[in-house]
């Protein structure tokens, strides 16, 4: 690659977005013959689109702010792989890190240097964290930590917000009043206790009712999962509060926020020290990757020194660290947060003036530079507020936007993300196809 060429911000491979794009013919034939070998044709429900309809896009490379798929249309992409694209798709200097690892050995299963460099790094950025344990995924991050809160507290109980996605561990995927998946076990649900989000009087009620009985509160400290809900003011550090005077373990979810709305994550964005913090995706810059940390004390409590058993053969395996050791080297430069918060403002600007202009019921919710173009009449703050989300409109608009070269996830609630490699030409075609695309679904 030559000095005057801008690793973040160069076209992709097959040059700049297409517009009309009308043949996905070799998608549809893929999507119709991997339904008949995984189940649902996708390795993950969120990739889907049984929300929108239509058939699944199939990508074959990417780069920068780009996505080229397998009948050679290119879009923009805001999925940012559901988060770990921050830098942009195969950042050149992230790639040369993870093939100059994978060179001298994939897998050791013992320990190596770059797993205390990568540490040290983590704990450079986020100061709540003083030990640190890798995992393979933000779900097994979870899993992790909520097991290590029971085992040092000696309690059972989780608390979690309504509406939060915590990965598909099975306690945050189920309680008494909430089912997400079938096949947890009763009295596993039986130990999962659901409370509105931005709401402390529900919580405070919740932990005097259950006094003794709570090893976690497990938080999103921004919502991903229902339009990006933001915490109203003050909610976090009460959070904070209540946890303290209960003496319960507070766990703070940043599998989609750390690094993405700030430095230091959520809690940095926000004033707000946890005692865990589980990461994933944007930590290892596409490699499959997750993390959880916090105070010296409760990280004792795991093996081999306390014991919480935990364990993984691929934890902390050397191409992953390498990967995330230049992503975090990479962010240090305060730039890249400047880009990308103007980017996003510049995308939301633009936006807000069809929305203002036509008094669409559009709520425009982001943090930093994840965000949520949410099809409702009221701002959303909860659960609640997400269930009158209009997710027939948010179809019609998902599909226009796809026809046009401009990719989202393929839900009405989740995240999408910009990253440092969208340059303004990207942000200024997005927004005249997001106005096309609005008087579309408001015909």
């Amino acid at each position: 690659m030559g000095k005057s060429q801008n690793p973040l911000t160069q076209d992709a491979k097959t040059g700049n977005s297409k517009t009309g794009i009308s043949n996905t013919e070799n998608s549809k034939t893929a999507s119709q013959e991997i339904a008949t070998l995984i189940p649902g044709g996708v390795n993950s429900p969120f990739r889907s689109f049984h929300e929108v309809g239509g058939h699944t896009i199939f990508f074959k490379d990417a780069l920068g702010s780009k996505v080229t798929d397998i009948d050679g249309n290119v879009y923009i992409d805001y999925l940012g792989a559901w988060g770990p694209a921050i830098l942009g798709h195969s950042h050149p200097l992230v790639v040369k890190a993870c093939q100059d690892a994978v060179s001298a050995g994939a897998v050791f299963g013992a320990p190596t240097l770059l797993e205390m460099e990568m540490a040290k790094s983590v704990i450079r950025h986020f100061p709540s964290i003083e030990q640190i344990r890798f995992v393979s995924s933000g779900t097994e991050a979870v899993m992790s930590a909520i097991r290590l809160a029971r085992g040092f507290t000696g309690r059972d109980t989780v608390v979690m917000f309504e509406g939060a996605y915590h990965g598909h561990s099975d306690s945050v995927l189920g309680s008494t009043t909430h089912q997400s998946s079938s096949g947890v076990l009763a009295g596993t649900k039986e130990r999962t206790v659901l409370t509105p989000f931005n709401d402390l009087e529900s919580l405070e009620s919740t932990l005097n009712q259950l006094s003794g009985q709570i090893a976690t509160v497990i938080i999103e400290p921004v919502c991903g999962s229902m339009g990006v809900v933001l915490p109203e003011p003050g909610f976090l550090q009460g959070v904070r509060q209540l946890c303290d005077k209960h003496q319960v373990v507070l766990i703070f979810d940043e599998v989609l926020t750390g690094l993405r709305v700030a430095k230091g994550g959520a809690q940095a964005l926000f004033g707000v020290k946890p005692d865990l913090t589980t990461f994933g995706k944007a930590l290892g810059g596409g490699m499959p990757i997750g993390a959880f940390g916090g105070r010296r004390d409760i990280m004792d409590a795991l093996m081999p020194i306390g014991e919480v058993y935990q364990a993984g053969t691929f934890s902390g395996n050397p191409v992953t660290m390498a990967g995330g050791i230049e992503v975090l080297r990479l962010l240090d430069n305060d730039k890249i947060y400047e880009t990308m918060e103007a980017r996003t403002a510049q995308l939301f600007a633009g936006i807000s003036k069809f929305v203002s202009a036509r008094s669409l019921p559009i709520q425009l919710q982001r943090a930093g530079s994840m965000f949520a173009i949410v099809f409702c009449d009221i701002p959303v703050k909860n659960f609640t507020d997400s269930k009158r989300i209009d997710a027939e409109r948010f179809a019609v608009f998902f599909h226009d936007l796809l026809a046009n070269g401009v990719y989202l996830p393929p839900s009405s609630v989740d995240a999408a993300c910009v990253s440092a490699a969208h340059t303004e030409r990207d942000i200024e075609e997005t927004i005249e196809k997001v106005g096309a695309a609005l008087k579309k679904a408001f015909a």
